[in-house]
């Protein structure tokens, strides 16, 4: 364990699947219950026998994590990985992870100081309602991704009712109550086969969602006003009944600390520091996201060839997953140039800057010479690239990857989408990446995508300034967490003087 059980009654449970992308929004959630609104908060962590170099930075005071006092990280018995097949597509895995530790989460539920007045949830835990039920415990879902996709999440067991054959087969776009159509090609992964597996676990997750005592949604009113809007007023999602459904983000990491810094790292912000304003790239696919020996030449070469400044944060490249590094996050193998093009580091001395494995993310976004985001457009990294007010260029690898792109694209003007060479491989030429990075660091385009996201930045910061509607809405559920009735009604007293907030 890296805490002991908290000695004084919980006033919430946390429970988060194994993946640093899930891990990063709920902590960040448990430390604004606790810092913010004073709450005892019991944090449940999923582990496995191999290491996670990412997570112990977030999670152990040894790895210089500051954890509030009354934050208490309770690590669950291990699950050995070495007996879940190595072909295991990812959602499978992770939902095998979280159903062999259940019997661990009761046991520390089932504890006198341990029992929670609530318990919170993601997605993939969502099993957790059953005995949540069994033990008279109301249980949350805090849906780490868009709005967006939560409507589809709530549709979905309606569309796997009323469609024969696969949803990729169909002949026009998929239409949402209420909300945008998607693309057959844009929808998540998993439920583009429906025979395997991997679908009938998202499936019974999905299913499970409006048993949930409340959904906590990581976006606010302005980022997603169509999709929050037809879960409110849209009468399929009043027939479900969709639970109620509460906006509480952007819940990100904050920007690190000098303290967490490597030297590589430093050395990164310091040239950042002697760039022009809006001048440099970031390049990142996330903590889990790899690309294929080919598309990772290609980016190079199509880098190179824009001529325009960068911070690229590199990984060894493999053609088997795009989210290689999913459970490893943070690990580091061989040097960058064993993978990169011969010769690039070489010509591209000056221009920009490689950095193997990790980098500062919110450090660099938030860093004024950075003017452009190449994304994989996982969720928690687009609310931190709009949260900075940089604009994307949408790059989606694996998972609902896809549908926030088009979503972010298409609807919230703030990002382009590359044309790719191959619509099975997905390959990104150099030509089009050349294309599409001096579109965004040098043309009109890339001018109106920066405008649009300096308006969600500051629309954000409204939103979790004292008063806000995100900060109000946290506030509101948190005076229901700490009644003796779950249900009591809220006062209206805004306690961001005590929290030290303005």
């Amino acid at each position: 364990m890296v805490s002991d059980n908290p000695k004084q009654a919980v006033d919430v449970a946390v429970l988060v699947s194994p993946g640093i992308g899930h891990t990063i929004p709920l902590f960040e959630f448990s430390k604004r219950l606790s810092v913010d609104h004073g709450l005892e908060v019991c944090f449940l962590v999923i582990t496995t026998n191999e290491p996670s170099p990412a997570q112990d930075s977030l999670l152990r005071p040894e790895a210089g994590a500051v954890i509030p006092p009354n934050l208490h990280v309770v690590d669950l018995p291990p699950t050995d990985l070495s007996t879940i097949p190595e072909d295991t597509t990812l959602g499978d895995r992770i939902s095998l992870l979280v159903k062999r530790s259940l019997e661990s989460v009761r046991v520390v539920l089932l504890e006198p100081t341990s029992r929670p007045k609530a318990l919170v949830i993601d997605i993939f835990c969502s099993e957790a309602l059953e005995f949540g039920q069994e033990l008279s415990i109301p249980v949350y879902t805090f849906f780490t991704t868009c709005a967006a996709l939560l409507t589809f999440s709530l549709y979905l067991p309606t569309l796997d009712h009323e469609v024969e054959g696969e949803f990729t087969d169909m002949p026009g776009p998929i239409r949402v109550p209420g909300c945008r159509s998607y693309r057959p090609e844009d929808l998540l992964d998993p439920v583009k086969n429906r025979k395997i597996e991997e679908y009938r676990w998202i499936l019974l997750h999905f299913s499970r969602l409006p048993r949930a005592a409340g959904i906590l949604l990581n976006t606010w009113e302005d980022l997603e006003p169509v999709s929050l809007a037809a879960l409110k007023e849209n009468p399929f999602f009043l027939q479900i009944p969709a639970p109620p459904v509460y906006t509480i983000g952007p819940v990100i990491k904050q920007a690190e600390g000098s303290e967490m810094l490597t030297p590589s790292n430093a050395e990164s912000l310091t040239w950042l520091d002697r760039r022009p304003p809006e001048s440099v790239l970031f390049i990142t696919f996330g903590s889990g996201g790899t690309l294929t020996i080919e598309q990772l030449t290609e980016l190079g070469w199509g880098l190179e060839l824009s001529q325009q400044r960068f911070v690229w944060v590199v990984r060894a490249p493999t053609d088997v997953s795009g989210s290689g590094t999913f459970f490893k996050a943070g690990s580091t193998k061989s040097g960058p140039e064993e993978y990169l093009p011969e010769g690039f580091l070489e010509r591209t001395r000056g221009l920009g800057v490689v950095v193997q494995s990790w980098a500062p993310q919110m450090a660099i976004l938030g860093h004024s010479s950075t003017g452009a985001f190449i994304s994989h457009c996982g969720w928690n990294s687009t609310l931190e690239s709009l949260s900075c007010g940089v604009p994307l260029i949408a790059w989606p690898l694996y998972a609902e990857q896809r549908m926030n792109a088009a979503m972010l694209a298409e609807d919230i003007g703030v990002a382009i989408r590359p044309v790719t060479m191959d619509q099975g491989t997905g390959l990104v030429g150099r030509d089009e990446v050349e294309r599409v990075v001096r579109m965004v660091m040098e043309g009109e385009e890339g001018k109106a995508l920066r405008r649009r996201a300096r308006d969600l930045k500051d629309s954000a910061e409204k939103a979790l300034s004292c008063g806000g509607t995100s900060w109000e809405t946290l506030a509101t559920v948190c005076r229901e967490w700490k009644s003796k009735d779950i249900y009591a009604a809220p006062n209206n007293k805004c306690s961001c003087a005590a929290a030290g907030r303005t």
